[in-house]
């Protein structure tokens, strides 16, 4: 093996600035899955994939979800496209996920560049949309295997692959998709890989074996039938505003605790094992309050800040709708407003139970205020948690990997976000997933000049190759 993943090495190490211009041919497709005018051009970015792997001898199945309504348009889903590279029984199998749509972006947002034009900087920053999230991974992959066959070398592991145009718009028709195949065409899978996040920091790699769940809640409280004058109704009515604002604030408490009763009660104990996971992080609130722009930091300690992001439960209030809101003044009482706020679940909290508890608990504290408005709670969403334990030997060949590429052991780390595939893959594939990202905690995907370093990108190719060499390895 050694000298296999050397010679792979030595190759990708040759084909940096081919692999920087591919980059630059991809992020120059806008497939804004959000954005109705762009829709031909995320089933453009489908078609590129499937090409390219084809040409490359895969086995490619494009798989059309459906339909949607978007911005007035009936628009078809962009295409699920499933791939096998290789179908050699003697070998192991790896399911790797990833997704061709990225998030809206315009150079008046405050871009240095055009996002659509992938920009080397000086500093080996790569700057466009979707060089980091989630493009830069996927062609990973691809170019892992393109090297693979350049270099003479045989796959260690049967390849599948499962690449989507909608994960930054809800990955609307995939689930389906994934229960319909997952005796089909994801059939034989042993381990599953996602390359969509990102290092806790920016010099040290992780591998991620944990994320939160998240249930969403509207509050909605409802007055008169329409919305009355301030100076005439003021002092005089039960206001809906008033009630709302009331209820929201009786959800957390300013240091970020949840006020809501029993809430605690199925959050998993730490453990001695977790505790030391904390050790040599690489992390600190001096980089997270220069990351902030301010320090807002609630807590003291770092290791707390940690478990407050991965394994405890938090509630963040997100906004009012029915209420003005707009510049200027307007002396009005909304009759009907709605307080969206979501809760971040984790081990081992049942989302049924969760809302349960808000509920009630809401509808206590709304009796206390005796007012006549109606008041009801309406929990829009909810997605499971997941923790997976880093001993597994698909994270122990990838921290294999990591330290063979990078030449230090990788942090084990969890999300405070969510991913929901990686729950509908373990779930209906009945094997473990894996999370190992290319992309470092700086890159601001989502947001104005997203990058990912050539650094991070070259290496992180070198990383996904080696990981499986080391997969087929394992026992």
């Amino acid at each position: 093996m050694a000298n296999a993943v050397e010679k792979y090495f030595d190759l990708v190490d040759q084909n940096q600035q081919k692999f920087i211009e591919t980059l630059r041919e991809v992020v120059a497709i806008p497939s804004v899955s959000g954005d109705a005018s762009r829709r031909g051009d995320v089933v453009r970015m489908g078609e590129w994939l499937q090409a390219r792997w084809e040409a490359l001898g895969a086995q490619c199945k494009r798989v059309d979800p459906g339909k949607q309504t978007l911005q007035g348009e009936v628009l078809d889903l962009p295409p699920v496209i499933l791939g096998q590279y290789g179908n050699d029984p003697s070998k192991k199998t790896v399911l790797v996920y990833g997704h061709y749509d990225v998030q809206p972006a315009l150079l008046e947002d405050g871009w240095e560049t055009d996002p659509f034009t992938l920009v080397e900087k000086e500093d080996g920053r790569l700057v466009g949309r979707g060089a980091t999230d989630d493009k830069g991974p996927v062609l990973g992959w691809l170019l892992c295997a393109e090297t693979h066959k350049q270099a003479g070398l045989e796959m260690p592991v049967n390849l599948k692959f499962c690449f989507e145009g909608m994960e930054e718009s809800g990955s609307e028709g995939l689930d389906a998709i994934i229960i319909d195949e997952a005796d089909k065409w994801f059939k034989g899978t042993d381990l599953v890989c996602i390359s969509d996040n990102y290092w806790l920091g920016t010099q040290k790699p992780c591998l991620t074996h944990g994320l939160r769940g998240v249930s969403y809640f509207h509050l909605e409280v409802q007055g008169p039938g329409a919305d009355l004058h301030s100076g005439v109704f003021g002092g005089t009515v039960h206001e809906p505003m008033v009630d709302l604002v009331h209820l929201l604030s009786r959800l957390v408490d300013n240091d970020g605790r949840i006020k809501v009763p029993g809430i605690y009660d199925q959050v998993m104990a730490v453990t001695d094992d977790e505790e030391r996971s904390y050790e040599g992080l690489e992390f600190s609130h001096k980089a997270l309050a220069s990351d902030l722009k301010h320090d807002v930091i609630i807590h003291d300690d770092e290791r707390m800040t940690l478990k407050h992001r991965w394994r405890y439960p938090t509630l963040s209030i997100h906004g009012v709708e029915g209420a003005f809101y707009a510049p200027g003044d307007k002396t009005v009482i909304p009759a009907r407003v709605r307080g969206k706020f979501s809760l971040r679940t984790v081990p081992n909290m049942e989302p049924a139970k969760v809302a349960e508890l808000v509920t009630k608990y809401l509808d206590d504290e709304f009796a206390k205020l005796g007012s006549k408005n109606r008041m009801r709670v309406i929990e829009t969403h909810s997605g499971r948690w997941w923790y997976s334990s880093p001993d597994h030997p698909n994270f122990v060949a990838a921290a294999k990997a990591t330290e063979r590429v990078y030449g230090v052991k990788p942090d084990l780390t969890r999300e405070g976000g969510s991913i929901p595939v990686t729950l509908t893959f373990e779930e209906n594939l009945k094997t473990n997933v894996l999370l190992l990202p290319m992309g470092a905690a700086d890159d601001g995907a989502h947001s104005i000049n997203e990058k990912i370093d050539k650094r991070n990108y070259i290496q992180g190719i070198k990383l996904l190759g080696a990981y499986l060499h080391e997969v087929a390895a394992l026992d």
